[in-house]
């Protein structure tokens, strides 16, 4: 965090996975299965909230309802996928903000997968196993599925967020709700992490679902620095008394 010397950054910001969503239920009985396909009747981009994210997404508005009015959020930014957008609403509702006024950006979209999408991980052996072999051998961060995007992929479109962020929100409380990667992605990028330290993060466990990582600015302090305030926090599903989850949104693959 020593370089992210500059104070124009927002005062506060939140970034929250979307609740758990019907892709989720339908990937872990997949693999549980050991299917090669994920059995889904919609694209990725419009699978919606399972009956618990729906719960999870009441819980996550509810918590930031009771935030005292001075520390609510001022900004909501969400992903166009259905299940980031279900999520949004869900806190929308729960703070009085008007839909509209939601702002849906599509450079927080889930990270695309390309040719494996929808193939679980014994699917993507049986079907890819070059594409497997090769993503073993050049690691997450770098593959890039045929049609899809790396994780470098995802961190480009999001520097052009992180420049939004800084020129037209300053001093703004900013909610951005969207997806496992994102999350990731952003504290890459956020507190100047490198290839090794994000994966190991990763590698620890999943971001649960409808968790919340924060950064804040303290303005008077002689040396102001955004800094992160907490990482993949549950707490508000945890006070709710809402099961945690945390499934991945993509091909296992190796970790």
């Amino acid at each position: 965090m020593a370089r992210l010397r500059h104070t124009d950054w927002p005062d506060r910001l939140w970034i929250v996975r979307h609740g758990q969503s019907a892709g989720n239920v339908a990937r872990d009985r997949a693999e549980l299965a050991a299917h090669h396909l994920i059995d889904l009747e919609t694209r990725d981009a419009d699978t919606p909230l399972s009956a618990l994210g729906q719960e999870q997404a009441r819980a996550l508005g509810e918590w930031f309802a009771q935030l005292p009015a001075s520390m609510r959020p001022t900004i909501l930014m969400s992903s166009p996928f259905v299940r980031s957008r279900q999520t949004m609403e869900a806190v929308a509702r729960a703070l009085g903000t008007p839909d509209d006024d939601v702002l849906v950006d599509e450079r927080l979209r889930e990270k695309e997968f390309g040719v494996l999408d929808g193939y679980t991980t014994a699917g993507i052996r049986a079907k890819f196993p070059e594409l497997a072999e090769q993503r073993a051998r050049v690691g997450k961060f770098y593959f890039r599925p045929p049609g899809g995007e790396s994780w470098c992929d995802v961190i480009l479109r999001l520097r052009s967020v992180v420049e939004v962020l800084r020129r037209d929100y300053v001093g703004e409380r900013v909610l951005i709700v969207a997806h496992q990667v994102i999350v990731n992605c952003f504290r890459y990028l956020l507190e100047c992490m490198d290839e090794a330290e994000i994966l190991g993060i990763d590698r620890e466990a999943d971001v649960p679902n409808c968790s919340v990582t924060s950064y804040a600015i303290d303005r008077h302090a002689p040396d102001a620095r955004f800094r992160l305030e907490v990482a993949n926090m549950a707490l508000p599903l945890r006070e709710a008394g809402t099961p945690v989850t945390g499934a991945a949104d993509v091909p296992a693959g190796p970790r």
